[in-house]
């Protein structure tokens, strides 16, 4: 049986890592979400890199049924489904105003 692990920067997820034994996958969420977490650290003024680096954080393991690529890519999947772009902004709008550029 595999588990899996989903690395956050505050709320909004970013990584997926899933595992069995020895083997080992890893899996990106889309580039959306890379953008939303810079945007979120503008928002709560985490632009020094320790408040940046402050903002991460891993999620307990979980385990499920399956490869550790295909939890990976499973669990990504459905992460970018629940977290569609309107959701996405939400998170965004509780964290306060966007800032000007």
């Amino acid at each position: 049986m595999s588990e899996y692990q989903i690395t956050y920067w505050r709320e909004i997820p970013s990584m997926v890592v899933a595992r069995e034994g020895d083997e080992t996958a890893r899996a990106q969420l889309a580039q959306r979400f890379q953008e939303a977490i810079d945007e979120a650290a503008m928002r709560v003024g985490a632009a020094d890199a320790d408040a940046y680096m402050d903002g991460w954080r891993k999620g307990e393991w979980t385990p499920t049924e399956g490869t550790p690529t295909e939890v990976a890519d499973r669990v990504t999947t459905e992460l970018e489904a629940e977290l569609n772009e309107e959701r996405l902004t939400a998170l965004l709008d509780e964290l306060g105003p966007a800032q000007e550029a």
